[in-house]
């Protein structure tokens, strides 16, 4: 099928391809951030979603699925934040399967240091964009999810 764009097989290509690229270039500013904290993305996304339930711990099955994107050992990543302090891992009294996972005082503390940081990398990636233009562009990326996730999905 000819398209106005023959670098591509299809608009819907274009617009996949489009949606990696504008990935990478984003990712790699908030990657050069968090290394700064001794961080990844993905345990930022965790102190975050702890912070968020607060007072409360969280059972890791319900942090996985809340996560922004798959994390295929979560087991290790919680456990790197408990060894750097950041949070507490206890197994339920009721059942021992599900592990809860609260943030501590050095995780809060850690979070408030990424705050004003963590603002200007949005400013740097973000921020040629008008108010209006972001509010439909998080329309429309909601939009293209929404067959894909799962049913009471946090992101639907």
């Amino acid at each position: 099928m000819p398209t106005d764009h023959p670098r591509f097989d299809s608009l819907a290509q274009e617009v996949y391809l489009g949606l990696w690229r504008t990935y990478d270039r984003l990712r790699a500013l908030e990657d050069e951030l968090f290394a700064g904290f001794e961080l990844t993305a993905q345990q930022y996304n965790v102190l975050r979603l702890l912070k968020a339930a607060q007072p409360e711990s969280v059972p890791t099955l319900s942090l996985v699925e809340r996560l922004v994107s798959r994390a295929p050992d979560v087991t290790r990543m919680i456990d790197r934040l408990k060894q750097g302090g950041l949070v507490t891992r206890e197994r339920s009294v009721g059942d021992r399967r599900v592990v809860r996972v609260a943030i501590t005082e050095a995780g809060i503390s850690l979070l408030q240091k990424i705050a004003g940081p963590l603002e200007e990398c949005h400013a740097k990636q973000l921020g040629h964009l008008s108010q209006a233009d972001l509010k439909r562009l998080s329309e429309l990326l909601r939009e293209a999810r929404r067959p894909h996730e799962a049913e009471r999905s946090a992101w639907g």
